[in-house]
């Protein structure tokens, strides 16, 4: 599952949501325990299994997935544990804002705590505390070294927190975004905070700004994901779509990518390159700020919903069929 699946799937929730209101309550089948009150439960295939997130936490990798699973590993992903965690729904995209403080989001508008690199976890939040979140799930999550922090999700959902997500609050009235479109990305970038979602949705808050204002982009299909640095950004999406702002996003034009495939993540590598990953496991990598991309070679085809890089020959990529280190001559 990726970006575009996890859209779908939000869809799909919110929608059965708003069914439930108009009939009485169904009975749950026997047997069945709400993934909030169940730990998430140990596998020896959990790093085989969906992967939807992976970060750095020091020298740490942390990765999360379905069921509530998340993992961690200590030599560069040669070996993974499994961690503690209090509940078993799924869990989209987590951020990390030290070597030590990390949180994770997922299906239920679920929030996820930990303070040590992500051996265990604590719940910050769910959508049972929150009638406005129910069931809606939460896609990305961003917080800085100061505490302050972001969560985004299906149907236009914010959520804000100053004290490191020990209280939350709905900030969607701070977002032009008055058609509720998902959210289905955060990143800081040069300063500034942006938010990717559908129907082509840019939001950009600059550095001490309180409002996400709206950017004028000429593509009206969704977006997946947002990569950049300095004078350079990259908005990507469905079918292989991707566009290239030297300005900040006030304006835009179209890169070319060479695939129709979406295109599920992306990272700014050490050298000051970006790379996007698409959904069947193709690496594409520009050197002139998103303009253009060209495949890396020797890739096998696999799906991948999460990148990040390792050194200058090694990436870690997480899929449906979880977790690989893929060798690539980088420089």
């Amino acid at each position: 599952m990726n970006r575009i699946i996890r859209t779908l799937v939000a869809v799909a929730t919110v929608a059965s949501v708003f069914s439930a209101q108009a009939a009485p309550p169904a009975a749950a089948p026997k047997g069945f325990v709400d993934p909030l009150d169940q730990p998430a439960q140990p596998s020896a295939l959990a790093s085989r299994a969906l992967i939807n997130g992976v970060a750095q936490a020091g020298r740490r990798l942390v990765a999360v997935g379905q069921r509530g699973h998340i993992l961690y590993s200590d030599d560069q992903g040669g070996n993974w544990l499994q961690a503690a965690v209090p509940l078993s729904a799924d869990l989209v995209a987590l951020s990390f804002s030290d070597a030590k403080q990390g949180w994770a989001v997922g299906h239920d508008a679920v929030v996820l705590h930990t303070a040590d690199a992500g051996a265990s976890w604590q719940r910050q939040y769910d959508g049972r505390q929150d009638p406005l979140a129910g069931d809606k799930p939460l896609l990305d999550i961003w917080f800085d070294s100061a505490g302050h922090g972001m969560a985004v999700g299906a149907f236009g959902m914010a959520l804000q927190s100053d004290d490191g997500g020990r209280n939350w609050r709905h900030c969607e009235d701070l977002l032009d975004n008055p058609q509720g479109l998902h959210l289905n990305a955060i990143r800081l970038i040069d300063g500034a905070l942006y938010i990717v979602g559908e129907q082509g949705l840019v939001l950009r808050r600059a550095a001490g700004g309180g409002r996400f204002e709206a950017l004028a982009t000429p593509y009206k299909g969704s977006f997946f994901g947002i990569a950049g640095k300095p004078g350079a950004l990259v908005v990507f999406g469905l079918r292989g779509t991707a566009l290239h702002s030297g300005d900040a996003g006030q304006s835009w034009q179209s890169a070319a990518t060479g695939t129709q495939v979406g295109l599920t993540a992306g990272v700014r590598l050490a050298d000051d390159t970006l790379l996007l990953v698409s959904q069947s496991g193709q690496l594409l990598r520009s050197r002139d700020g998103g303009a253009s991309f060209a495949p890396l070679a020797g890739i096998p085809p696999g799906s991948a919903t999460a990148v990040l890089q390792l050194d200058g020959q090694r990436l870690l990529i997480g899929g449906v069929r979880g977790l690989r280190v893929q060798p690539v001559a980088l420089y």
